[in-house]
């Protein structure tokens, strides 16, 4: 089948811009020159290893770029192989986030209400805001003699396996694929969650335990999906179908917590975890069934389809891989000896193993780290806290507590999938840079959350308005996953999910000190103190945003142009 791409129109290219260098044909001397100068632009860094000095006088090869996924020249969007794995995936992550916060409300039914009396830090700064219950509420679940302390550990524990398995899922990944990787992933924790009860009544170190073990099996499924995304999303795409696949997270948090404080009201706490695990094990059949690492082991996908993705994805090096037999009869012409260069090229496109030194030394993928870092410091202290903040400090009661909390994260979930299509459209059809799409999406994500987060602080007992306030800044977040959340297929589509394995380490060490250091500074629950937290939060936000737009890059980089998929966008 004939390429989508081949016929395309050239047009200028600029540095960021969604393009692919291609190699026009010319006479053969002409074409030597265009394929060493087109090795010289990839890899300059190389020159500098040759035996021989690098051809100054080189004329302009009059590369042209083409696009690689025009959208008019697109496979079609209705029931594609791509979109059935974006939506796929996002119930994927609907289910793991379900998995996740669901012991946050029901911790709540599990412990004595005469331990937590105790260590009782509601504030009465604001009037009580609940209304009345008119149903009876089931306490058949068995209760725990946990104090504050104590909570806080099991809360904390998934954290500590979350963040051992990301590096090693995104390398596995990137090695032999992420569909099963994902799938045993979300499998293991839709298990574990099924013996949750059980581990609470052999104590409290078994459920440390095995919240970390949850931890371990969801840690492997972001870099995991990344690196499948790498195989599956063609580049103008991208925004669109990892916004899709991401956003299953949001609005798992928004269905799972007022469902599981309804569960736990109605039946008892128990019941919260079968329900979650059981949808868990179908999903795992659902994925294995109908999903494939790549687009051609794909057994469903159309040649049309699969023609455009890979063309999308098509290694630029290839096309000078093809005239490199030609090199030999033209090399004398331009003095310059035949056995040097094709030792060079030799290593410039046979490198298999994971540049680790020159990836951690990139800037921009430092960029994303703090970027991340940062915006993960408000999500998880909200994540955690913010049933804590309604209840103790707006005194909402259970059930209102549930579907309040739930709210700021349906906004961000909505916001995930318009800013995915914004996106998208503004680098297809505007024409505007991947680079200043990025920087911008990123500043909007970080930058408005921290001022509605600061200014929710600051408005006192005001019901309403704190609602409102929290649900705008969760929502503003959502225009990172078409910002630097994405970044990594950008710089490094080859290894994506090892990058995002190095980028969500760091970015689940506010998980895990966040709350902690959140707690520490409200231990009494003030206006006062909770404004302190905010106003923390809203600064690291700010820096993350500035430090990812001064460094942040959207183009591949050197070092991550490999053998089989590396590409310049």
């Amino acid at each position: 089948m004939k390429s989508p791409v081949s016929d395309l129109a050239p047009s200028d290219g600029e540095e960021g811009s969604d393009r692919t260098p291609l190699l026009q044909r010319a006479p053969r001397a002409e074409t030597a020159r265009q394929a060493l100068l087109f090795m010289e632009f990839s890899r300059q860094e190389y020159w500098s290893e040759l035996p021989f000095p690098p051809p100054g006088d080189l004329p302009n090869p009059g590369i042209k770029p083409a696009s690689p996924a025009s959208p008019e020249l697109a496979a079609p969007v209705c029931c594609s192989a791509r979109y059935n794995l974006a939506f796929l995936s996002f119930f994927g992550f609907f289910v793991l986030y379900s998995l996740r916060v669901n012991l946050s409300v029901a911790l709540v039914d599990m412990v004595d209400s005469n331990t937590t009396a105790k260590d009782n830090r509601t504030s009465y700064e604001c009037a009580e805001h609940s209304a009345p219950i008119k149903v009876l509420r089931n306490q058949t679940g068995k209760k725990y003699q946990w104090d504050a302390e104590t909570q806080g550990w099991i809360l904390g524990s998934f954290f500590y396996g979350y963040i051992i398995t990301q590096i090693p899922g995104g390398y596995v990944a990137s090695r032999s694929g992420g569909k099963l990787l994902l799938g045993f992933g979300v499998l293991g924790t839709a298990v574990f969650t099924l013996f949750t009860p059980l581990a609470a009544d052999f104590g409290f170190g078994a459920l440390v335990a095995l919240r970390a073990l949850e931890g371990l099996g969801e840690g492997v499924t972001f870099p995991a999906m990344h690196a499948m995304w790498s195989s599956w999303a063609p580049p103008l795409e991208r925004s669109k179908l990892l916004s899709i696949s991401y956003a299953g997270a949001q609005l798992g948090t928004v269905v799972s917590l007022p469902l599981s404080g309804v569960i736990c009201y109605y039946m008892n706490w128990t019941y919260v975890f079968y329900f979650f695990g059981l949808v868990g094990i179908i999903w795992f059949i659902l994925w294995i069934c109908l999903v494939s690492d790549t687009p051609e082991t794909h057994k469903t996908i159309t040649p049309y389809e699969k023609e455009y993705i890979l063309s999308s994805l098509k290694n630029q090096e290839a096309q000078v891989r093809s005239l490199l037999r030609e090199l030999d009869a033209t090399l004398p012409q331009l003095k310059i000896p035949s056995a040097a260069t094709k030792t060079w090229y030799s290593q410039l496109s046979s490198q298999k193993s994971v540049p680790w030194i020159p990836m951690l030394k990139s800037l921009p993928l430092w960029a994303i780290v703090v970027a991340h870092f940062s915006y993960n410091w408000t999500f998880y202290t909200l994540l955690t806290l913010l049933p804590t903040y309604m209840k103790e400090v707006l005194r909402f009661n259970i059930q209102e507590n549930g579907f309040l909390s739930a709210v700021p994260y349906l906004g961000c979930w909505l916001c995930m999938i318009l800013s995915g299509q914004a996106a998208d459209n503004l680098r297809a059809r505007w024409n505007f840079s991947t680079l200043w799409v990025r920087r911008v999406f990123s500043l909007i994500g970080m930058i408005g959350p921290a001022i509605f987060l600061v200014a929710a602080g600051f408005i006192g007992c005001d019901y309403s308005l704190a609602v409102a306030f929290l649900t705008i800044s969760t929502t503003l977040g959502g225009f990172c996953s078409s910002g630097f959340s994405i970044n990594h297929l950008d710089i490094a589509p080859s290894y994506a999910g090892i990058l995002l394995g190095i980028t969500n380490t760091f970015a689940t060490i506010p998980g895990m000190i966040g709350p902690i250091i959140a707690r520490s500074l409200t231990p009494e629950n003030t206006i006062g103190e909770w404004q302190t937290v905010f106003c923390i939060a809203a600064a690291i936000n700010v820096f993350g945003a500035i430090f990812f737009t001064l460094f942040a890059k959207g183009e591949v980089q050197n070092w991550a142009i490999s053998d089989h998929r590396g590409h310049r966008n």
